[in-house]
């Protein structure tokens, strides 16, 4: 009865209740974010994620600055209705590489975390031009002005390096080879050995079907290596993550 009247007590006064609220929550921060600064990595490494190549990673800033992310989310979450319909739950080392990273629970379309390798490329670039002749009840806006607009990859050398001062791990080969391997990845007839030994499991193709490289070509590029970098009929999670 004496707990019981003291917690009366509290609930009636606003200023204390309010600042024992605080105290609480405060305690709570602190275990939960001091052990973190003891912690080398919070993100298990995970064999096959890389860093994008240079036109999966002019795509992906393309998909950010149509919006794409307003409507698809790319987090699996590890329930079984996500899981049965999306493919494998998330891993956050598959977002170690993503400044921002593209999260989130607003599912207007379907989530695009494991996209990649699901249709093909031709599917893609009709999807993006004329969204309602592939999926009759999509309410997703055309995007056939990408076609339009070409590419030539003279400043991903550039955008590569600022996103290695944000801690990717861009080597300078890769930096040197970034228009080489830009122009590469969507010519079929190219020779990118080079290319796949620095982003392995890179798709190459000329997405579509345009003899100059174009934003289109970047965003199939894009989307077709999101979630393909795990092998997870090998992977086994470490205990404990």
């Amino acid at each position: 009865m004496a707990l019981l009247d003291h917690h009366a007590r509290l609930e009636r006064h606003a200023t204390l209740l309010l600042a024992a609220s605080l105290f609480v929550v405060t305690i709570g921060g602190i275990v939960q974010i001091v052990p973190l600064f003891y912690l080398e990595n919070t993100i298990e490494p995970v064999t096959g994620v890389r860093p994008y190549s240079p036109l999966e990673l002019t795509g992906r800033d393309i998909y950010i600055r149509e919006g794409c992310y307003v409507c698809h989310s790319q987090m699996i979450r590890p329930l079984r209705d996500e899981v049965e319909r999306y493919g494998h739950y998330s891993l956050a080392a598959e977002s170690m590489y993503d400044h921002p990273f593209q999260w989130g629970s607003k599912r207007t379309g379907p989530d695009l975390a494991r996209v990649g390798g699901r249709y093909s490329d031709a599917w893609h670039v009709q999807h993006l031009i004329d969204p309602q002749s592939v999926v009759p009840e999509s309410i997703m806006p055309p995007y056939a002005h990408l076609m339009e607009v070409t590419l030539d990859g003279a400043h991903v050398a550039e955008l590569m390096e600022t996103h290695r001062l944000v801690g990717v791990p861009y080597t300078e080969e890769q930096i040197a080879q970034a228009r080489a391997d830009f122009l590469a990845q969507a010519d079929p007839m190219a020779d990118t050995a080079g290319l796949l030994e620095r982003y392995p499991g890179a798709v190459v193709a000329d997405f579509d079907g345009q003899p100059a490289v174009t934003e289109m070509d970047a965003l199939v590029a894009y989307l077709q290596v999101l979630g393909t970098m795990v092998d997870f009929s090998t992977f086994v999670p470490e205990p404990g993550r």
